[in-house]
C-alpha cells in the first residue's frame, strides 16, 4: 500500500488528508500504545484541522479501526506478494515464511499490532471483532495453504504457525528481532517438514 500515490503522469502526489492522518496514527499508535496517543498528537502530526479528522473517521475510534485494517490489508499483501512468485503451494508456504521473517525484521520491530491492541481494549467491541475476523482470517489461510501444500495436520500446522508469529512479534521487541527471526524461520521450518 502505497503512501505517495502518482497521477497517470507518474508524478507523485501529496498524501491525502485521510492517508496523512492514516500515516500519523499507525506510526504514533503502533509506537507508543494507542490509549498513550490522544487524537490532538495524531492531528498535529497529520497537519489536519480537528475537522478534517472527524470528517475522515467520525473519532478516535474509527482511526483505531482504520489503522488495524491497514495491518491486516498489509498482511494480506504479503501473501498475495507470495502468491505473485510462485503457485507452487509447497513453494508459498516457504515465501510466506520468508515474508514473516522480513516483517518481523523490518517493520514490526515493536511487537504485533494486533496483540497490542488487544492488550488496550480487553473487552468486547469494534476493536476486539475486527482483532478477531483477522486472526481468523490469517488462520484459516495458513490452514488453506499448508492443506494445499499437502502438509498433514493442515490445522495444527497453521496453529502452530500462528502461534510461533505471535511469539516471535513479541520476543523480537523484547530480545531482537534478528535473534527472534531466526529462531522462527527455524522453527516454522521443522513445523512445516514434519508435516510433510
Amino acid at each position: 500500500m502505497s503512501n505517495s500515490p502518482t497521477d497517470e503522469t507518474g508524478v507523485v502526489r501529496a498524501p491525502s488528508a485521510r492517508q496523512r492522518l492514516l500515516n500519523a496514527a499507525t506510526d504514533l499508535f503502533y509506537r507508543e500504545g494507542i490509549h498513550s496517543v490522544g487524537v490532538d498528537r495524531v492531528i498535529e502530526q497529520a497537519g489536519v484541522t480537528r475537522a478534517t479528522m472527524y470528517k475522515q473517521f467520525a473519532g478516535k475510534e474509527g482511526l483505531v479501526l482504520a489503522y488495524l485494517q491497514g495491518e491486516d490489508a498489509r498482511l494480506r499483501e504479503l501473501f498475495a506478494a507470495a502468491g505473485a512468485q510462485s503457485d507452487d503451494p509447497a513453494v508459498l508456504v516457504d515465501l510466506v515464511i520468508e515474508g514473516i521473517v522480513d516483517d518481523i525484521r523490518t517493520r514490526h520491530t515493536r511487537g504485533c499490532p494486533f496483540i497490542n491492541a488487544a492488550a488496550e481494549y480487553p473487552d468486547e467491541g469494534p476493536v476486539r471483532e475486527l482483532i478477531a475476523d483477522h486472526r481468523e482470517w490469517f488462520r484459516s489461510t495458513l490452514e488453506q495453504l499448508a492443506s494445499a501444500a499437502g502438509l498433514t495436520g493442515a490445522r495444527d500446522v497453521a496453529a502452530s504457525l500462528v502461534l510461533l508469529r505471535d511469539a516471535a512479534l513479541v520476543g523480537g521487541y523484547l530480545d531482537g528481532s534478528d535473534r527472534t527471526a531466526d529462531a522462527f524461520r527455524r522453527t516454522a521450518r521443522e513445523v512445516v517438514a514434519a508435516a510433510r
